[in-house]
Formats: C-alpha cells, sequence, structure tokens
C-alpha cells in the first residue's frame, strides 16, 4: 500500500509538471528534452504532446491509488494483474533508452541534457520500473 501511494505522488507530480507545459510553462522545459551534440532539440514536443503525457501519468496516479484502495472502483482483476506491468516496462525501456540521446545507454552524453539524464531522469525510471514490479509481486 505504501509503495502504491509512493508511486501515485510521484506520478502525480509529473503529470502536475507534463500540464504545466501544455499550458504554456516554460520553467524547465529545454532541460528535459534532448539535444545533439550542437545543442539542437532531437525532440520537439507540442502542447498536446505534453498534455497526453500528463494524461498518462494522471492514469497512472489513479492507478495506484486504486492499487493503494486509497479510492475504491470496481475493475476487473485482470486489469489490475497484467495493466500493473505496463508502468514497470514502460519505464525501464525508458531507462535502457533509445541508445543515441536518451537513457543509460545512450551515446550523446556530454551535453545538458545527456547529463540531467545520466543523474536524474533515467535513475528515477529505474526506481519506478523497481517499486512498481515490487507492488505486482508483493501485492
Amino acid at each position: 500500500m505504501v509503495l502504491s501511494i509512493l508511486l501515485s505522488l510521484i506520478f502525480l507530480v509529473l503529470a502536475l509538471v507534463h500540464f504545466y507545459w501544455a499550458f504554456g510553462g516554460k520553467l524547465g522545459f529545454a532541460k528535459v528534452l534532448p539535444t545533439n551534440e550542437s545543442g539542437v532539440r532531437v525532440l520537439n514536443p507540442k502542447k498536446l504532446d505534453c498534455a497526453l503525457v500528463g494524461l498518462s501519468l494522471a492514469a497512472f496516479t489513479v492507478f495506484y491509488l486504486l492499487r493503494a484502495r486509497f479510492i475504491t472502483y470496481d475493475i476487473p482483476e485482470r486489469v489490475v494483474q497484467y495493466g500493473g506491468w505496463v508502468v514497470p516496462i514502460l519505464f525501464l525501456l525508458r531507462a535502457i533508452g533509445e541508445f543515441k540521446y536518451v537513457g543509460f545507454f545512450k551515446s550523446v552524453r556530454n551535453t545538458n541534457f545527456g547529463q540531467l539524464d545520466t543523474k536524474f531522469f533515467s535513475p528515477l525510471c529505474v526506481v519506478i520500473a523497481i517499486v512498481a514490479t515490487l507492488v505486482n509481486v508483493v501485492d
């Protein structure tokens, strides 16, 4: 239960940040986007993209609040059982990355994003994947 609430809080914060960007917020936006060695962004998300990520993260928030029985709603057990593996798989894949700009195995490391990704973003994804796996196994 505690791990589910922890995950829901992490996802809530991440969802709120993405909604902030979706509604035009700029703080931190440039730092979380991968760039090439020349400093040119290789990813240019639109506001709609930020909103969709925010909605996904909000859905994860609700899912883990349901898992913690913090809120109740009758969901089929299969959704909980199999759906619970979506988060750890997604975040483990994000931590691994696409081998050029994102993840632990990226080749472009000496950019601002590359350094932040190595120190914070990818480790956070691993922590989320591990905690989500523990929720699936223990619960």
